[in-house]
């Protein structure tokens, strides 16, 4: 990891910003993005380390296909390379399907679908046209293909984003040697989805009860994750998706 460049987004906070963590420690230099310059900039004062590597900040919108242009730009005049894409950009809440408004099925669908879409995209063509060869880590979720009430936005978004994984690891692996894995998280603490979807001590109480090793997840144990699929040990490892939810979803209940 020691030199890489690995642009983040969704960086300013829960997932993003622990692995940002992880892989400034490893020694990496690190991008990361999200809408509120304000937000970044407390979250690489966390992030940054004695001994490890620089962190730039990049205000922008994935839903913008100029502002994720323009990022890539950015990141290459400042670093000259990048080596790694984590998209961790989300957006999600609790809503029956049949109260969901367009809107809102609209946000997360281009916060997620088409946001890691414009972003693989950039990057992509980044490698293409300098001959090189990438790695990009897609988050998604459990319910992206076992389901789950009242998150029909963020499920139809996850499963296109897990397709699309597997996709390109197909169409570009093959053409380019680049890898696309996922990370699929269960119910982790300290992260804004937790903070959302479990709104009082009973929602908890039965998420707890659904996993089978009985705790919550840590992101730093979905940090870890991440630094290994983009380690040189994970050189073999293309359309993977890594499941990090303690046996959840073999439970059928994701939340």
């Amino acid at each position: 990891m020691n030199g890489k460049v690995i642009i983040v987004t969704g960086g300013s906070s829960g997932m993003g910003k622990y692995m940002a963590k992880r892989f400034v420690s490893d020694g990496a230099n690190v991008v990361i993005t999200g809408r509120r310059a304000e937000a970044l900039e407390e979250a690489k004062r966390e992030i940054a380390a004695p001994d490890g590597g620089k962190v730039l900040t990049i205000p922008m919108d994935v839903r913008n296909p100029e502002q994720v242009a323009h990022m890539v730009e950015r990141t290459d005049a400042e670093f000259g390379r990048i080596d790694a894409l984590i998209n961790n950009a989300a957006g999600n809440f609790i809503c029956p399907a049949e109260k969901l408004s367009i809107n809102g099925w609209n946000s997360v669908i281009n916060i997620v679908l088409n946001g890691t879409f414009y972003c693989s995209r950039e990057v992509g063509n980044y490698w293409i046209q300098r001959g090189l060869k990438g790695n990009i880590i897609n988050i998604v979720a459990t319910y992206a293909w076992h389901a789950g009430a009242g998150v029909i936005h963020s499920a139809s978004a996850k499963a296109g984003v897990l397709a699309m994984t597997r996709t390109l690891a197909v169409e570009w692996g093959k053409k380019y040697g680049f890898r696309v894995n996922a990370i699929a998280p269960g119910p982790i603490e300290r992260t804004g989805g937790a903070e959302r979807l479990w709104e009082s001590e009973e929602a908890e109480r039965m998420t707890l009860e659904s996993v089978p090793l009985g705790r919550l997840g840590t992101p730093e144990e979905i940090a870890a994750v991440a630094s290994f699929l983009l380690s040189d040990e994970a050189a073999y490892i293309n359309g993977a998706c890594i499941t990090v939810d303690g046996g959840q979803w073999l439970n059928r209940r994701p939340f």
